[in-house]
């Protein structure tokens, strides 16, 4: 079968490389379409050390299962599925307190297992047994599926945020990540959205999205602005979304008494302290959070938002290529032209 595998920083392949085999207590599943990720961009330009190469990458797919091992009984030939990619142990003090996206012995798909980046793939056991496996409806098409697992991330995020119908959301960056924490936030209620970013093109792909105000953070006053949309009170929610330390240690000044900042994005490790007035914290009584990843029953909420027809998953899904394209996927995550490349088989 024909794969996208990492074998180090710049070298990603196409190769042939057998079907692989499954075990009685795995599945076989079929390859529809897998999304190309942030992450996949920077293991290409820098490497990641959670890698093992040859490994095939890709961890936002979706396919059919093919073949079920005799000690499956959950899942049946033919089943679409999606899935909860970054893989949890079962057994740590997280597992058992169903924060299966904080397990101290995560195995992502792509990563730690061979990815989706292939015409077939395996589902490992412990997949199987700690519920990542999430059904899709067949009406579903395959670029809209394998949207599944990013934008599970973004229904993490909106739910510790704890959004109220008519919810002034502020969100800080304009990425694809940012711009689907704006369409959670909206199907989840949010009244009015404003969005914050340095780079025009990425303001100008937001504009196509449900958003109610786009702020060019490098040229307005974001504070000035905020404040005027929301009567002097505050954004009742900030989300930052952006990798940068300035929009972070900013939120606090920016959100209303008793509201809520998620920092969804993260910082480079090593260049992550922040300076935060701790005065803002304690006197308005902000609630301060981070999310990380993503949960199989994030996985299934982000599954029934793409199978509404409201929700805009063609604006999300800008490109669909082959797998022998994945340098090109790339060059246009690259430019800033692609919102979510999907690769199909």
């Amino acid at each position: 079968m024909k794969s996208v595998r990492y074998y180090g920083p710049k070298d990603i392949r196409i190769d042939d490389i057998p079907v692989p085999e499954i075990k009685s207590d795995e599945l076989l599943v079929k390859i529809d379409a897998c999304a190309v990720c942030g992450s996949d961009l920077k293991s290409f330009n820098v490497g990641n050390p959670r890698l093992n190469p040859p490994i095939v990458m890709g961890h936002e797919f979706t396919g059919a299962i093919v073949e079920a091992g005799s000690d499956v009984t959950d899942y049946k030939i033919n089943d679409r599925i999606v899935m909860a990619t970054s893989v949890s142990c079962g057994e740590c003090l997280y597992c058992k307190k169903g924060w299966t996206n904080l397990c101290v012995n995560l195995a992502p798909m792509g990563f730690y297992f061979n990815g989706g980046m292939a015409e077939y793939t395996v589902i490992p056991s412990r997949a199987i047994k700690n519920g990542h496996v999430v059904k899709v409806p067949n009406g579903l098409k395959p670029e809209f599926a394998s949207l599944a697992e990013p934008l599970s991330c973004a229904v993490n995020s909106i739910d510790k945020c704890y959004i109220q119908k008519g919810d002034t959301v502020l969100i800080m960056g304009a990425g694809p990540m940012a711009i689907l924490n704006a369409c959670v936030a909206r199907y989840e209620g949010a009244g009015k959205i404003i969005m914050t970013e340095i780079n025009e093109a990425r303001l100008e792909q937001a504009a196509g999205f449900d958003i109610d105000l786009l702020v060019n953070s490098a040229k307005e006053d974001v504070q000035e602005i905020v404040l005027n949309e929301t009567n002097g009170m505050g954004a009742d929610v900030v989300i930052v979304a952006a990798p940068a330390a300035q929009p972070q240690e900013q939120a606090l000044s920016l959100v209303r008494k008793n509201g809520t900042v998620n920092l969804f994005a993260s910082l480079p490790s090593g260049q992550s302290n922040l300076t935060l007035d701790s005065r803002l914290i304690h006197y308005n009584e902000i609630k301060l959070t981070g999310s990380s990843d993503s949960t199989a029953e994030h996985v299934e909420k982000a599954v029934e938002m793409l199978s509404d027809e409201k929700f805009p998953s063609a604006k999300i899904a800008t490109h669909v290529l082959s797998l022998d394209d994945i340098h090109k996927a790339f060059d246009l995550m690259i430019s800033g032209e692609a919102l979510r490349v999907v690769l199909k088989p």
